[in-house]
C-alpha cells in the first residue's frame, strides 16, 4: 500500500512507473499495489491521468483511491482524508497487513499516521493484537515505512 498527501506522491510515482510502465524481460509485477492519494481539491490531483492509465494496464494488480478533502465526504458526512477513505476498506487492509509480504509506504502530512492508527487499533484488538506493538514489528521488518512532516 502506498499512502500519500500532495507532493508526498513523488517517491511512489517512480515505484508505480517501474511496476506498470517499464517493460523488463526478467520481471513482471504480479502483486497488488494500492495507492491512496489525498489532496484538498480535485484540481490538485497530481498525475491523475497517469495513475488512471496504470489502473488500465495493471488490472487487478493496481488499485487507486483518491481522497479529496474539500470536495468529498464519507457516509457520515465527514471530510474525506486518506484515513477516511482507508476506513472504507479497513477489514481488507487489516487482512493485508497481517501478511508478511505487505509493505506500507506513507509520505505526507503527519496527521495521516494518527488517523490510520485510530482505524487499526480496533481491528487489531479484534484479533487480540496490540496495534502499536504490531506496528513496531512491521517497522522492524521494514514493512511499515513512514516519512511524515
Amino acid at each position: 500500500s502506498q499512502l500519500a498527501t500532495g507532493t508526498g506522491i513523488a517517491p511512489f510515482r517512480s515505484f508505480l512507473w517501474k511496476m506498470f510502465f517499464e517493460q523488463h524481460e526478467d520481471y513482471k509485477f504480479n502483486g497488488l499495489a494500492w495507492l491512496f492519494l489525498g489532496v484538498p481539491t480535485s484540481d490538485t490531483l497530481l498525475y491523475k491521468e497517469e495513475f488512471e492509465k496504470m489502473v488500465e494496464i495493471g488490472g487487478e494488480n493496481f488499485r487507486l483511491d483518491f481522497a479529496v478533502s474539500r470536495e468529498q465526504t464519507n457516509a457520515a458526512g465527514e471530510k474525506m482524508y486518506i484515513q477516511t477513505r482507508m476506513a472504507e476498506y479497513k477489514e481488507e487492509l487489516w487482512e493485508l497487513l497481517k501478511k508478511d509480504n505487505t509493505y506500507v509506504y506513507m509520505c505526507g502530512l503527519k496527521g495521516m499516521e494518527k488517523g490510520i492508527d485510530d482505524i487499526m487499533v480496533d481491528l487489531a484488538a479484534k484479533d487480540g493484537i496490540d496495534w502499536i506493538d504490531y506496528k513496531k514489528q512491521l517497522k522492524k521488518a521494514e514493512q511499515w515505512n513512514v516519512e511524515v512532516y
